[in-house]
């Protein structure tokens, strides 16, 4: 299929998207008079929670991939692991085929940190699946833990103040456990496997043997890490969310807005826009409000969460790009330059 066919099928898909979204939230939607006072009535201590879960949130995602990376004997540097997670983010989200570039460019970061091609790559997978198992044991941890109250009141706060202090255990954790020196290559003695010849189901099994022969020969130490960063990723981004529908008075229990973060999640998945830019929006006003959410509350929560997950990093990510670009790469002894960028997450 050619670019531009998928280009007028992505197109084609938002459209869809934003027409049944208007169909069936058209009588729901509050004035942008009404969605702006509701916004001046947030509780700031609640909106000042969200943005230090959301911050710490995007440490963790840096962090994983850190440490992925050490564990294939390539040592990267927390500053330098943020710088490269901000760009990446502020790519996926403002770009088209943004994933795609994203993904390219961390690659190019992973090998001018040193690693070699064959690590850069199983990293890049190998973060992608942790992810994905972290994101169903943040969920079930929600659902399966008993609580009571809702979100506006005591749940929210033990959610957001538990997973912050539980952010900065982890990361202390994995600050005494890091070698202080790179280690031995884990996957790079061995030899290049030839290319898979076959049709999809071959070249999937090929591909998830491949990753779980990566994923044995890391250190135990290293992908349980990983996997525990990715977790409480995704639950302080949750909390982010939780926080700011607090500080709007929305009366949802954790259960039910869990259900709605991880609907919004699957639905990011499908490549209609730059970071899921409109489908995101549409997919997470409609949850809340089928959640229980009154309509201007909805709004101006759906808003906020959206401008501290998304659209407030793609600046910060500008800025980290114009430091990585200055060209000093204080992690590895050969720096080298990473090529331009390639459009091809």
């Amino acid at each position: 299929m050619s670019s531009r066919r998928k280009t007028v099928l992505r197109v084609a898909g938002l459209l869809v998207v934003l027409v049944v979204a208007a169909v069936t939230l058209g009588d729901k939607l509050p004035s942008p008079s009404q969605t702006w006072q509701t916004l001046q009535s947030a509780q700031p201590w609640w909106l000042a929670l969200a943005a230090a879960a959301e911050m710490t949130s995007l440490r963790h995602f840096a962090l994983q991939q850190r440490r992925l990376l050490a564990g294939f004997g390539v040592r990267m540097s927390v500053p330098r692991a943020m710088a490269v997670t901000f760009t990446r983010s502020a790519i996926s989200f403002s770009l088209p085929a943004g994933s795609a570039v994203s993904a390219g460019f961390a690659f190019r970061q992973f090998r001018t940190a040193g690693a070699s091609r064959r690590t850069a790559g199983a990293v890049a997978v190998l973060s992608g699946a942790l992810s994905a198992v972290a994101l169903v044991l943040m969920y079930g941890a929600v659902v399966l833990i008993p609580r009571g109250g809702a979100t506006g009141n005591t749940d929210t706060l033990v959610l957001v103040l538990s997973m912050l202090v539980i952010g900065g255990l982890v990361f202390a954790v994995d600050y005494f456990l890091a070698p202080r020196r790179p280690g031995r290559p884990v996957i790079d003695e061995a030899p290049e496997p030839p290319p898979v010849e076959g049709g999809w189901w071959t070249r999937t099994v090929a591909a998830t043997h491949r990753t779980w022969s990566d994923l044995r020969r890391l250190p135990r130490r290293s992908w349980v890490l990983s996997l525990i960063h990715a977790t409480v990723n995704w639950g302080l981004d949750l909390a982010c969310l939780a926080a700011t529908a607090a500080a709007f008075g929305i009366d949802v229990s954790l259960v039910r807005l869990a259900t709605v973060y991880l609907t919004v999640q699957l639905v990011r998945q499908i490549p209609l826009s730059p970071g899921g830019i409109g489908v995101v929006e549409v997919a997470l006003l409609a949850g809340l409000v089928s959640a229980g959410a009154a309509h201007d509350p909805a709004a101006a929560a759906m808003l906020v969460y959206r401008l501290l997950s998304c659209w407030m990093i793609i600046p910060l990510g500008l800025l980290a790009y114009a430091v990585l670009r200055r060209g000093k790469t204080p992690d590895s002894t050969a720096p080298v330059k990473p090529p331009a960028l390639a459009t091809r997450r």
